[in-house]
């Protein structure tokens, strides 16, 4: 074994990939399946997660499962773990990578569509960091948890106030559970991405808003989902972030960094 395979490599691990039918969930699923996991892409439906997680097989060679859950029930959370620990025995890594975004005004946000998006973006990543981070304690060995928040929970943008909210809220999960779990091995961090258009944010990227996108990104274009997923195997190798936890690693081409 060489030693950037041995830093990073991810041979004989499982991972779950909450979100994985996605743009950017299926990118990171692809990343650890090459990097030598088994893995589980599990999204909302069912036939784009079995179809995801062949095609990842096949691309890779690597053991997968595709799951249909709905990650805001506990419910279908502990039903998916159970079915990867009958399939490879444990988990060792999880990433929540759920989302779904809206552009409604403020004023105009209803009950509904706020408590919709909280639970999509925030209830599912608390519910499976309970489901998976208590298998996690029970193998007593560690593991890493790796949440997707993004660069509205660190700056205001516009017209995503819900997103925002539950983006937040991913931060101080990570950060809090890091703390309590360190004495453990099990690792929290969170990846903050900048612009990466995918099916649940391009229809609110108007011309208009990707012009003023481009001019607070010194890097001035968006991110492609494989720029992601190296941050996320260095968070997910047990040697090469052994000591990072409770971190946001913005993956954001600048954004966070501009201000005039």
């Amino acid at each position: 074994m060489n030693y950037l395979d041995d830093l990073f490599g991810l041979e004989g691990q499982v991972a779950a990939v909450i979100g994985g039918s996605g743009v950017l969930g299926g990118a990171l699923a692809e990343g650890l399946a090459r990097a030598g996991a088994n893995v589980a892409v599990l999204g909302r439906d069912a036939e784009k997660a079995a179809k995801r997680a062949e095609g990842i097989r096949r691309a890779t060679g690597r053991e997968t499962l595709g799951a249909g859950i709905d990650a805001s029930r506990k419910r279908d959370l502990s039903k998916a773990l159970d079915r990867i620990v009958a399939r490879w025995g444990r988990v060792d890594v999880l990433i929540n990578a759920p989302g779904i975004n809206s552009d409604t005004p403020f004023l105009d946000i209803s009950e509904e569509e706020w408590t919709r998006i909280l639970e999509v973006d925030l209830k599912s990543v608390f519910l499976a960091c309970q489901v998976f981070g208590g298998q996690f304690l029970r193998q007593g060995e560690g593991g890493s948890i790796i949440n997707l928040s993004s660069v509205s929970s660190l700056v205001p943008l516009s017209r995503v106030f819900t997103y925002s909210v539950a983006k937040a809220g991913i931060n101080s999960l990570t950060r809090s559970l890091a703390r309590e779990w360190a004495p453990d091995g099990i690792r929290v961090n969170a990846v903050v991405p900048g612009f990466f258009p995918a099916g649940q944010n391009r229809r609110i990227l108007k011309r208009a808003r990707v012009e003023a996108v481009m001019r607070h990104t010194p890097m001035g274009r968006f991110g492609e989902p494989r720029e992601l997923v190296g941050a996320v195997l260095w968070l997910a190798s047990p040697r090469a972030s052994s000591f990072v936890t409770g971190a946001l690693i913005c993956v954001d081409g600048g954004f966070t960094a501009m201000t005039i």
